[in-house]
């Protein structure tokens, strides 16, 4: 990266720490959105992990809510389904409620027994067989769209690469119109966007476009519903009885999660490991001296990615953590991200080494019964990208600052300008 471009960003990193370090516990509130546009969020979770790990936020436009920020702690929450209630009818997994008339519940969004009736359905499009098939029509687009890239001028990485390879991937997986394939892209950003963002510019538009989306799925859903069974996600849902019936709601809830389970994770995961290769030169010099390192780089850039910055519980009953009393009701923020730098649980976690010895000691996909059903495809997208672009380019320069989500929960990327050689 250029020298101003380090410049900047160590300094606003120094002010951000300075910020964090000056503002009392008591004023924290480690979920706004802005640490994360500005990825100035690092000190304070590390002041967290430090003083106070489990921490009650009562300083947000948003209901008080804790924040579990230590490995350990964030993998009882996530295993302790009796306690930790993902229930769309109690909040959902996001640190905000969804907006009234949003809360369509997924599986993400269930308690067993529902929520592994449901996901059962989805999870034979991740076996290691169809893996095996979808890796040759993986590779097969990814040379295409690498192909036709621009060289030595700059271009969006995020729209050109990351967007289109895992946009044409979702749509193969829903056996979606290709050549509309953008609009899951877009109705992926719209259901995850916050009303700064300026991704939609009010809650009507937002309510149009995904009821836009509703009206579209709903139509794919009569036919698959009605025809015979094929090998994609609607299809199987349509064929199975623990989903044929479900409520429009339900329907329109696991689509969604899906879509945004396909698109935002894999999509900034992509551009994270071009910034992260240009930040670290030095890993960048290792893999291409052996290629043979994008199998422990793919998850060692998942967990420096953290592509969903956290999940959701809410309490059902009084339980105890870290020395602090969780009341029956309240929200328990899962800061992912925070947990996949915690120094006691993983070695120098804010180094980014792609020949780390255990590269899959992470949280970024959730652990217990809400482990990322797709992420084995996840990474054989990541894999199969870095695979062929070695083949291509002796460089892929960023040379200009990334702006990133304005959101605390997806962690990701608007824009990363690149230039190929």
């Amino acid at each position: 990266m250029h020298g101003t471009i380090e410049s900047e960003k160590a300094a606003r990193q120094r002010a951000a720490r300075e910020e964090a370090y000056a503002t009392p516990l008591a004023q924290f509130h480690p979920g706004a959105p802005r640490h994360f546009r500005d990825d100035t969020l690092w000190p304070w979770f590390e002041r967290l992990r430090k003083e106070e790990p489990v921490h009650y936020c009562t300083n947000a436009p948003i209901e008080p809510y804790w924040s579990v920020t230590k490995y350990n702690d964030i993998m009882h929450v996530d295993t302790n389904h009796g306690v930790f209630s993902s229930d769309s009818t109690l909040g959902g997994i996001s640190i905000r409620d969804a907006p009234q008339g949003y809360d369509w519940p997924s599986f993400i969004a269930m308690d067993q027994p529902r929520h592994a009736e449901q996901r059962k359905t989805v999870s034979p499009m991740f076996t290691p067989t169809h893996l095996d098939e979808l890796a040759i029509l993986i590779r097969q687009r990814t040379g295409k769209v690498l192909d036709a890239l621009p060289r030595n001028e700059t271009f969006n990485f995020v729209d050109r690469v990351s967007i289109e390879l895992t946009t044409q991937m979702l749509a193969t997986l829903f056996d979606f119109p290709f050549d509309e394939r953008r609009k899951l892209t877009r109705w992926s950003d719209v259901a995850t966007a916050l009303p700064k963002s300026m991704i939609v510019e009010s809650e009507e538009q937002r309510r149009d476009e995904l009821s836009q989306c509703a009206t579209f799925f709903t139509k794919l859903w009569n036919e698959r519903v009605n025809s015979e069974p094929r090998n994609d996600l609607i299809s199987m849902m349509a064929h199975n009885d623990a989903t044929r019936h479900m409520t429009h709601d339900n329907l329109i809830g696991n689509i969604i999660l899906l879509i945004v389970g396909g698109n935002d994770t894999t999509r900034n995961t992509m551009s994270g490991s071009v910034l992260a290769l240009n930040e670290n030169p030095d890993q960048f010099a290792k893999l291409r001296a052996n290629p043979a390192l994008i199998d422990t780089m793919v998850p060692e850039v998942i967990r420096w990615q953290t592509p969903l910055a956290h999940m959701r519980r809410t309490a059902l009953a009084d339980t105890e953590l870290g020395g602090k009393t969780i009341k029956k009701g309240d929200r328990v923020v899962m800061w992912y991200v925070s947990g996949n730098r915690d120094e006691e649980a993983i070695e120098n976690p804010n180094d980014f080494i792609i020949d780390r010895a255990r590269p899959r000691t992470h949280l970024s996909f959730g652990f217990g019964i809400h482990r990322c059903v797709g992420m084995r495809l996840a990474e054989l997208q990541l894999r199969i990208v870095w695979e062929e672009m070695l083949k291509r380019f002796e460089r892929i320069e960023v040379v200009g600052e990334p702006k990133r989500v304005y959101s605390s929960f997806v962690k990701g990327y608007e824009s990363l300008p690149v230039r190929v050689s």
